[in-house]
């Protein structure tokens, strides 16, 4: 039985190597999750760890006080969400002078779509230009930032920019 549950907590870790599609050296890196609880339910695919949760692989980082990992029918990483009153996402992509950082009260990464959306008191930086709003949307592979007002349930949170002049 305990050789069961580690391998299905494997096979629900392993996956988040596709947060840190950064290199193939980050995708051979160790997953390293702490957190003071986990609640695993194989059948629906889903991981819930629970108490300051910090994920790590290469250059890939999650933080919140909860952190939902699900897996689609074929058992691939489908979504990331983590949330508390400052969630906070970090991917250093290769080449990249400096990493990309977000702060929220939620954060969802949709594995397939290569896309993070920060929700509600959203903060991303990115070499020194820094995006707020209620909700931003970063498409990694083309790297796009989409930011709106309106965070539903929630009063609408302007929309701040500070891009840097170019060195």
């Amino acid at each position: 039985m305990k050789a069961l549950m580690y391998t299905a907590l494997f096979a629900l870790v392993v996956p988040l190597s596709a947060l840190g599609q950064t290199s193939s050296s980050s995708q051979q890196a160790p997953v390293e999750v702490e957190a003071d609880r986990l609640d695993l339910d194989q059948r629906a695919g889903t991981a819930v760890y629970s108490g300051n949760v910090d994920i790590r692989q290469g250059g890939m980082q999650l933080r919140g006080e909860r952190v939902e990992i699900q897996r689609n029918d074929a058992g691939e990483l489908s979504r990331a969400t983590a949330t508390g009153e400052r969630a906070y996402l970090r991917h250093q992509a290769q080449g990249q002078d400096g990493p990309t950082e977000g702060w929220a009260r939620r954060i969802i990464y949709h594995v397939a779509e290569r896309r993070i959306e920060l929700i509600d008191q959203a903060e991303l930086r990115q070499q020194g230009d820094t995006f707020n709003g209620g909700r931003l949307e970063y498409f990694i592979d083309r790297e796009v930032i989409q930011a709106r007002s309106d965070v539903e349930g929630s009063e609408p949170q302007r929309i701040r920019m500070t891009i840097q002049p170019e060195q």
